[in-house]
């Protein structure tokens, strides 16, 4: 006669775990139901919450209120352009702060550092006045100009550099290799799961962001995503919710698929974070 097996941690864990994870859904279960719904049954008590019959207008109507299209074009643009620009810069700056040695080194990073206590909305006047006599205002340079290097990917990535064993390089320059070959072959491969994080946080945080595309783009042809939606909102008035969160859960679409695909390195690079 066999006898039970006892719940092991795991199982205690993903039983505690079970009401946050559906508590963190409900908000993204609640806005694609509401995208399948019509007007009258949101504000229906009695519907129900699921939708009666699945409302599929409700996306192209959403659609042909902006171009959605053009917007998304631009939101790719930016934020790989954003992307490209920051690991070129935080690599850059990372390798000399951890392994050069130079006067000021210390004082240089320390207004590094500086810049990431600073909130983004305080740099967004004198990044106004820079983009202005740079000529660049509504363009998709503007949009990407101020946010080409980082303070805090430079400071994530020169604590990853630190963590390789100087006798690595050590051997590299043994066998020939210059600053940019030792970067290249031996650095930048063992700090993969720090540039993912790093490239995650990136994309997400300038996919959506709202405030500084409104303020130095005034054209359909150059504008993102996030302000697509807002000139949604606006056009409704806020009362069309099932339009308003089907052009949402399209915004989205894009971050979620991302997210799926890399959840796996992303999770990991976190964890080797913490392991070191």
């Amino acid at each position: 006669m066999s006898t039970p097996k006892p719940f092991s941690r795991s199982s205690w864990m993903h039983w505690l775990l079970l009401p946050a994870m559906l508590l963190w859904l409900s908000p993204l279960a609640w806005m694609l139901l509401t995208s399948f719904k019509t007007r009258a049954e949101i504000f229906d008590p009695a519907a129900g919450l699921l939708p009666q019959a699945l409302q599929w207008s409700n996306y192209p109507a959403a659609l042909a209120v902006a171009p959605f299209g053009t917007y998304l074009l631009n939101s790719l643009m930016v934020t790989g352009g954003i992307l490209l620009a920051q690991l070129t810069t935080i690599t850059l700056a990372a390798y000399a702060f951890a392994r050069l040695r130079f006067p000021g080194r210390d004082l240089l990073f320390g207004l590094f550092l500086l810049q990431v206590m600073f909130p983004i909305y305080a740099t967004f006047l004198t990044n106004f006045i820079t983009v202005r006599e740079l000529g660049i205002m509504n363009s998709l340079w503007a949009l990407m100009v101020p946010f080409i290097a980082s303070g805090y990917g430079t400071f994530m990535l020169r604590q990853a550099f630190r963590q390789v064993p100087t006798e690595l390089a050590d051997a590299a320059r043994l066998d020939g290799c210059g600053h940019w070959a030792t970067l290249w072959h031996v650095y930048l491969p063992l700090v993969k799961p720090t540039l993912v994080a790093f490239g995650m946080i990136s994309v997400v945080t300038h996919w959506n962001d709202y405030m500084w595309p409104l303020l130095v783009t005034n054209s359909e042809s150059v504008r993102t995503l996030p302000i697509g939606l807002g000139l949604l909102a606006k056009a409704d008035s806020g009362a069309d919710w099932p339009r308003l969160m089907a052009a949402t859960m399209v915004v989205i679409a894009p971050l979620m698929l991302l997210f799926l695909i890399f959840q796996r390195r992303f999770v990991d690079s976190f964890m080797h974070a913490g392991l070191k």
